[in-house]
């Protein structure tokens, strides 16, 4: 396909939309293409920095845009900013950007690949026949593809440590662990899932990696440091027939996300991956529609909020240790919300839709007190088990190890909880 017959151009919302919404980008696509399959925008991803935006706009091409998108040539849809298009050949399920390049090529490790060490900046694209292509984003051009899986490649992630660990999952029911600085060649495969994979995720400490199967109920943890499974989180399964779409670790590693949903309901599980404890729920119920699905979840970089996006709204945003809810979007399943994406220094999410278009939202920003930090900061390094044994008085302890949220959170929370804030 040519890729002049698919183009984006940016919308501004007129004042009566929704007033959270600060930028849309639709696709300009010739009418033979309108509503054919594969137009899906299942992916989102900005850059570590910050500085650049890719989105997968369906029919197997990413856009890589620069970040902000407000300057009068992005307004006027001229592409002379180093926005740059990718042709991948095959629907895109799940990219993600490689860490920040080096700015000095003394920072080459020896025995590594300096073509893709060396002031690059990696992007990587998961495609429907299985196939890892590994993009040069400052260049433009395809470094390499990477070959294994057998099915979707769902979902990528780097590692946050800078170094070229890729981890990948799949609907061929693995997780592959590829060292991008030997073009792949050093290769784990995590086995135990019994059906598709639909999201996984990597603690901050670069120790765990989590991941979710979407039929088979599994929420896996696996070490990254002996490549072995730990444990499943099993607790508090419903005995009705539900589904695991999503999943996220909090920016300390303290907190993992898991959402689910059934036939006339979603919830979204916060556990202490360390314990294997679940420590609230967060619920809504849908009764105007007949089914309803959560598609993602992500955690601000605060850690103060989670990102939600659903069938029935582009975005709901909770704030787990208050009150829950903190904002959502007006209904809308014209065009469902399938990803979410935090900008980096947070105040916006970007949400890819059903029809190809990626929305950004204004979020909230909420100044994080000093205990939050110094929680933040401790169990970045210190585990629940570690934690534990400390001469801490309970209300302390409590606060640390994230027991102090409240067991069950609704959308209509009451507001007169309360929580340790020193």
């Amino acid at each position: 396909m040519n890729l002049s017959t698919v183009e984006f151009m940016p919308f501004r919302p007129p004042p009566a939309s929704d007033p959270s919404l600060i930028l849309e980008l639709k696709t300009r696509r010739p009418p033979s293409m309108v509503g054919r399959a594969g137009c899906e925008t299942w992916s989102v991803d900005f850059s570590p920095d910050g500085e650049w935006f890719a989105w997968s706009m369906g029919h197997g091409i990413v856009w890589v845009v620069a970040w902000p998108l407000d300057s009068e040539d992005s307004q006027n849809g001229q592409m002379d900013r180093g926005d740059k298009s990718f042709s991948c050949g095959h629907p895109v399920w799940g990219l993600a950007f490689g860490p920040r390049p080096s700015k000095s090529p003394a920072g080459t490790q020896p025995g590594k690949t300096s073509s893709v060490r060396n002031n690059s900046l990696l992007l990587a694209t998961g495609l429907e026949n299985g196939i890892i292509k590994i993009w040069n984003v400052l260049k433009g051009d395809a470094v390499f593809d990477l070959h294994g899986h057998e099915g979707v490649v769902r979902d990528l992630v780097f590692l946050q440590n800078g170094t070229l660990t890729l981890i990948s999952s799949s609907r061929d029911k693995t997780l592959r662990i590829w060292d991008l600085g030997r073009k792949g060649k050093k290769v784990q495969v995590l086995t135990g899932h019994k059906d598709w994979i639909s999201c996984c995720c990597v603690s901050p400490d670069c120790s765990m990696i989590a991941s979710v199967g979407r039929f088979d109920r599994m929420v896996c943890l696996w070490s990254l440091r002996s490549y072995t499974f730990i444990r499943n989180l099993t607790g508090g399964a419903r005995k009705t027939s539900y589904l695991l779409s999503s999943c996220d670790f909090s920016p300390d590693g303290a907190l993992l996300a898991t959402a689910a949903f059934s036939g006339s309901s979603w919830w979204i599980d916060l556990w202490d991956p360390y314990t294997a404890e679940k420590l609230a729920t967060l619920v809504d119920y849908f009764d105007d529609y007949r089914q309803n699905q959560i598609s993602a979840i992500q955690f601000s970089p605060s850690g103060l909020h989670l990102a939600i996006v659903t069938d029935s709204r582009a975005l709901q945003i909770w704030e787990p240790g208050k009150k829950g809810m903190a904002m959502q979007t007006k209904a809308d399943r014209d065009s469902n919300g399938l990803c979410c994406i935090y900008h980096p220094q947070g105040g916006v999410v970007a949400t890819g839709t059903r029809d190809g278009h990626v929305r950004f939202w204004r979020a909230p920003r909420t100044v994080p007190s000093l205990c939050h930090l110094c929680r933040s900061t401790l169990r970045h390094s210190v585990s629940t088990h570690q934690m534990e044994p400390l001469p801490l008085p309970k209300r302390i302890l409590e606060y640390l190890t994230y027991r102090n949220i409240p067991e069950h959170l609704k959308t209509c929370c009451s507001s007169e909880e309360e929580e340790w804030e020193g």
